[in-house]
């Protein structure tokens, strides 16, 4: 039983890809960018859009930790090539805050119409992280109390804007979770030092203001 176990991870791994392209790039993120990384609970292989923890409702499939919880998330390189060498397509979830950025996602299509306007603007953007239904805009280190100063001080501000700050976390390319392949929209310039990103300000304040100016509907998702 044990041997047709093993041949169907086997299976699995083959079918949905994975192997030697997440172990790199998760090394890559821990040693190289020094951002702490964790495999993700993969997608139910019975149905990708749901997931593989004990929540039938998750909301986010196949693109979170579960065990190992996020507090495991970690840069040291026997510790992750031993990760993905177990789990070969599990998913890349980076741990935001601390030494890795944070990030402010929303809407796949809300965010290509404020990615436009923000070119023809000609603001500088660090690393974009796009799924098949969520954009996320990478930025520095922000606290709760940076945050919540920040939003005070806007207007408006979407209801589908969702922000990964100390504590949260994000699936990074070359991921496969429920809704799909989490890939590099904007990808960071190629070397070993870890990409730069703007300010969380900058972009709340830009992407907001890009959102009202095209009039773009932004629902919750």
């Amino acid at each position: 039983m044990r041997e047709i176990l093993g041949r169907r991870r086997r299976l699995l791994s083959q079918r949905n890809g994975g192997g030697p392209e997440l172990i790199s790039a998760a090394l890559s993120f821990a040693t190289e960018w020094q951002w702490p990384v964790l495999p993700g609970v993969a997608a139910d292989p019975q149905g990708r859009a749901r997931c593989g923890c004990p929540d039938p409702e998750c909301t986010v499939p196949g693109a979170h930790p579960f065990d190992p919880g996020l507090l495991a998330a970690t840069t040291d390189a026997r510790m992750v090539r031993w990760w993905w060498t177990n789990r070969p397509t599990a998913p890349i979830v980076l741990a935001t805050g601390g030494r890795a950025p944070c990030a402010v996602s929303l809407p796949a299509l809300a965010a290509s119409h404020a990615l436009a306007a923000l070119d023809r603007k000609g603001m500088r953007l660090g690393p974009v992280v796009a799924s098949p239904t969520r954009w996320a805009l990478l930025v520095r280190p922000y606290s709760m109390e940076q945050l919540g100063e920040l939003l005070y001080a806007q207007d408006f501000v979407p209801g589908s804007l969702r922000f990964h700050g100390e504590g949260g976390y994000l699936a990074l390319p070359p991921s496969e979770t429920g809704p799909g392949a989490i890939r590099w929209e904007r990808a960071p310039l190629p070397g070993s030092a870890a990409p730069w990103v703007p300010d969380v300000e900058a972009v709340v304040d830009a992407v907001v203001e890009a959102l009202t100016r095209t009039g773009v509907s932004a629902p919750e998702l």
